[in-house]
């Protein structure tokens, strides 16, 4: 008898692991279409729930999105969300958006501006002076000095003035000792960004035990940055090395500054466009929920019909795929919906749903809503946050060419309970959505 080799030994447990997995997922299949979604010919529904497992459990291919690494890239793909853009507007009979932000792209593409550098302080710092810095500045390339106003130390919020986006490098002026507005500033200013940090020491001898100190207490990133004077114009000029080594190269350093601009200017389209693709899938969602509340009712199953509501989510999920331009298959689709409809059912989105619009009680003109009817807002709350969650989803997985299954799998929870929540307290908004279909309902009945 052969002896098996050891790669054939390391394979059958988990060949063993598979068929219990596959024997588990079937025998559930079976009670859950003969006694929740009340299914007959219980065999063809074994090779079906069967299937989706196979589905659900194979290998997926991970999230193959990357990142532009140059301006010609970013520009491809700034281009790419104006069409996305320009789609979605007409969807939505919106009109005269797309054109600024062409103006927008085509001013950033034609832009040859002259190298920069920005000072900034905060109030209550100094910095050198404008005659000063241009000396210690001063080299084989031309350079703009741009000094902008002192920042304050008491604000809402600790973003940096949009006037220093386009500069080609920061100087920051910190004082000593450091105080909390200048660090919370700081942990606004990306660490990418060409930026030094410009600190002032009068005593030469000290500044190794000096930087050493600020080593504690800044980001991790800038404390490579640190360039120290003492208030000396020489001094000044032999701190400031490293910025005009940074400009020895001026084609390089104007194209760090593009692509940065072009990321910034893409990362902003994407969450206008996200924000649009939002309102379009709000109107979808609405008309989708009622569409499953009205098969609910219709249905003689005396329970929330599952079927029906995975049916109507598959056909809106498709719409959804549209709205946010994803490239993916209606198999994948259907995946994710049954995946999210799972965790949403786990974390009993239904029996929740339904002891709060009992709660709730006189939603249709002051009469008690009746079985069916309760049963169908069960269902379109089930719809509603089961969309909210595959949006995330979406959104999340933007420019994705092949989502990763095994990841939706772990996230399906967490997605569906913060949807939950959102609609948790949005409810009042639903109730009033459900007292204008039931009063059209009933009349449509009548």
């Amino acid at each position: 008898m052969p002896v098996p080799s050891i790669s054939t030994i390391k394979l059958i447990p988990s060949i063993a692991g598979k068929l219990a997995l596959a024997g588990g997922t079937l025998a559930f299949g079976s009670w859950l279409l003969s006694d929740i979604v009340h299914l007959p010919g219980g065999g063809a529904g074994f090779l079906v729930l069967g299937a989706g497992a196979w589905w659900l459990t194979r290998p997926s291919k991970p999230a193959s999105f990357s990142e532009p690494s140059s301006i010609p890239g970013w520009i491809r793909r700034c281009e790419l969300v104006l069409a996305q853009f320009s789609e979605l507007e007409l969807s939505m009979g919106l009109d005269g958006l797309r054109s600024p932000r062409e103006q927008e792209l085509d001013c950033l593409k034609a832009q040859q501006a002259p190298l920069s550098v920005g000072v900034v302080i905060s109030e209550g710092a100094t910095h050198p002076s404008t005659p000063e810095l241009q000396a210690a500045l001063q080299g084989a390339n031309p350079l703009d000095l741009c000094i902008a106003k002192p920042l304050p130390v008491v604000a809402d919020a600790w973003s940096w003035p949009q006037e220093l986006e386009p500069l080609d490098v920061i100087l920051y002026g910190l004082p000593m000792p450091l105080r909390a507005a200048d660090l919370l500033r700081l942990e606004q200013l990306p660490t990418d960004r060409p930026a030094w940090l410009l600190i002032q020491d009068s005593v030469q001898d000290s500044r190794e035990a000096r930087q050493e100190a600020l080593s504690c207490q800044l980001p991790k990133p800038w404390c490579d940055r640190l360039l120290f004077w003492s208030g000396e114009s020489a001094d000044l000029r032999r701190g400031l090395s490293p910025v005009r080594r940074h400009f020895a190269q001026p084609a390089r350093s104007r194209e760090i500054t593009k692509q940065r601009l072009l990321t910034s200017l893409h990362r902003r389209w994407q969450a206008e466009l996200e924000q649009l693709r939002r309102e379009r899938f709000r109107s979808l969602l609405k008309r989708s929920q009622w569409i499953v509340a009205g098969v609910v009712i219709a249905s003689p199953v005396p329970s929330v019909d599952l079927l029906a509501v995975a049916v109507v989510n598959g056909l809106m999920v498709k719409e959804m795929a549209q709205i946010w331009s994803c490239p993916w298959s209606s198999d994948v689709l259907q995946v994710v919906a049954r995946q999210l409809g799972t965790a949403a059912l786990g974390q009993g989105v239904v029996e929740w749903s339904g002891q709060a619009l009992l709660g709730m009680a006189k939603l249709d003109g002051g009469t008690w809503l009746a079985a069916g009817m309760l049963q169908g807002l069960s269902a379109a709350y089930l719809t509603r946050v089961v969309g909210a969650s595959m949006a995330d989803w979406m959104a999340l997985n933007a420019g994705v060419a092949q989502p990763d299954l095994d990841d939706l799998k772990r996230q399906a929870p967490l997605l569906v309970a913060k949807a939950a929540e959102r609609e948790r307290l949005d409810l009042p908004g639903f109730a009033d959505q459900a007292r204008e279909w039931l009063k059209t309902h009933r009349y449509a009945g009548a």
